[in-house]
């Protein structure tokens, strides 16, 4: 039975709110109920789903509006949780780039609300999560033991180069390396080793580029004596989801970085549809690089570990 840490969903408020827009330019946006998560789930062994919102989370709007809207999520969050407690669980979205506003209902979304932990996109503006206005939040999110899920959004420079193509098909991958090396070379990951991340995707390019992000200094001198102190290190003490990722191609390598109890099963339902949940399964069941028990974990009990909470109830 399946922990599935990268699952969305499209609250009635959120919905309302993007209604009429192009959230994700090129994307077609799917419709979602509870109902239609809850039969995926069963359809595919999922025991239990934490709840995202994906990109563009609330940067669409700002001010007064972005607070609403995200309390408005995380309180549709709390209310579905206590309706299906064994069977849901939920990151809070924050209404970054207001990075005071986000500690804010960070603090209610988790002391009030009891939710599971906190999602992030990428990228806010033209801003990374390594950029030094966001530390305040991730030190408080690290010091709380909170576990984040980062996930990626449209390139922030409109100047890219997209072929016509929707940004989730490749540019996805690349926005999570961006925000990693900008965590790793800010010196972020170093100054806040408790913080605890999940990169979605098996960690976009991460597992391709690990050993050539470390010829840093010897590109260009002046990053000598510059964080991250151990880059591979840092990069092992993060976790990585499988969503659109259960392949032949993908696993090997995030594999031989991330190591067996740093990997988690995702589903990125629904926007993937209901046979690509069935088919990242049968491809999470099929590879043959873990052992029958580093299955179990990645499928279940590293999940488990990261949220107690969710444990607790299920």
């Amino acid at each position: 039975m399946l922990i599935d840490v990268h699952h969305h969903a499209i609250p009635p408020a959120y919905a309302a709110a993007i209604s009429g827009l192009d959230p994700i330019p090129g994307v077609d946006y799917p419709t979602w109920s509870p109902e239609q998560s809850l039969e995926v789930m069963d359809h595919n062994g999922i025991a239990a789903a934490l709840l995202s919102i994906t990109s563009p989370g609330v940067t669409f709007v700002s001010g007064d509006e972005a607070r609403r809207l995200a309390r408005q999520v995380n309180e549709y969050f709390a209310s579905l949780v206590a309706e299906h407690p064994t069977r849901f669980g939920a990151f809070a979205i924050l209404p970054l780039p207001d990075v005071a506003a986000a500690r804010e209902e960070l603090a209610y979304a988790i002391d009030e609300l009891g939710l599971d932990g906190v999602g992030l996109l990428t990228s806010y503006g033209s801003d990374y999560l390594g950029t030094p206005e966001f530390e305040p939040l991730l030190a408080e999110i690290a010091e709380r033991g909170v576990v984040v899920h980062v996930h990626p959004t449209t390139p922030p420079a409109k100047d890219v180069v997209n072929f016509g193509l929707p940004p989730s098909l490749y540019d996805f991958t690349f926005e999570t390396t961006r925000t990693a090396v900008s965590l790793l070379f800010s010196g972020v990951l170093d100054r806040l080793p408790d913080l605890r991340l999940i990169l979605s995707h098996a960690g976009g390019t991460l597992p391709f580029l690990a050993k050539r992000l470390t010829y840093g200094p010897t590109i260009g001198s002046y990053l000598e004596g510059r964080p991250p102190a151990d880059l591979i290190g840092s990069l092992r003490r993060l976790h990585y989801d499988i969503a659109m990722s259960a392949t032949d191609f993908a696993l090997p390598a995030l594999t031989e970085l991330a190591g067996p109890s740093n990997i988690l099963f995702g589903s990125d339902y629904p926007f993937m549809p209901d046979w690509h949940t069935t088919e990242n399964v049968e491809g999470f069941q099929a590879y043959q690089g873990w052992t029958p028990q580093e299955r179990e974990d990645i499928g279940r009990h590293n999940a488990l570990k990261l949220f107690p909470g969710l444990a607790a109830r299920i």
